[in-house]
Parts: structure tokens; sequence; C-alpha cells
């Protein structure tokens, strides 16, 4: 699934690697991390996009490769931090509909509550 497919889109990209991290704000929103052609790999959400951006390019579950692709894109979204799981899991359920499965970087799924 590409992430051009999700609703509301994401409209906000940087390249997922150190030298971005500035670019990432510090509020609360949700977020994509896709291959170089926009499939995604892993869907979140943070109180904190810099501060979970940067987890994650510290962790070698995020940077190395998959059998689906490497993660190249940060995409990302600030949103209301109350409704931050709902988005989430809106993503991930379109994400489940089309694939019958996670993202293969998600190990759960989004909490309901």
């Amino acid at each position: 699934m590409k992430v051009e497919e999700l609703t509301p889109l994401p409209k906000n990209k940087v390249h997922f690697k150190l030298a971005s991290f500035k670019i990432v704000p510090k509020e609360a929103g949700c977020y994509v991390l896709t291959t170089f052609d926009n499939d995604i790999l892993y869907i979140g959400n943070s109180v904190n996009l810099n501060d979970r951006f940067k987890q994650h390019l510290d962790s070698s579950e995020k940077t190395n490769p998959t059998k689906d692709g490497k993660a190249i894109w940060f995409y990302f979204m600030p949103y209301d931090p109350m409704n931050l799981p709902k988005l989430e899991r809106t993503w991930i359920n379109h994400f489940d509909a089309m694939h019958g499965r996670l993202p293969i970087m998600n190990k759960v799924n989004s909490p309901v509550s």
C-alpha cells in the first residue's frame, strides 16, 4: 500500500536520516515510514514527532532493510493529541484491509482507546 492511499493524507515528508531531524516538529502527530517508492513499512503516533523520529533512527529494527524494503521517507502529520490513537488505528485498519496484515515493521495493532 502506498502512503498516497491514506486518508487523511500526511503531506509532510523528510528523508529518514539524521540530517532531517531539525525539520520534524516537536508536536504531536501520526507518521509513516515508507520505502523510496512510498510503500508503507510502519505506521505510528507520538506526542513529540521529533523525539520519535530520532528514536527510530537509533533502532536497527527501523533502519535495516526488510523483505518489503528499507525506510527512506518519514511522512508526518501534526494532529490533535487527544485523537492520535484514532488516526493511527484508521491508517492501520486501512492497511490491514488491503493486505490482511499489519505493516511489516508494526509489531502490534493500535490501541482501541
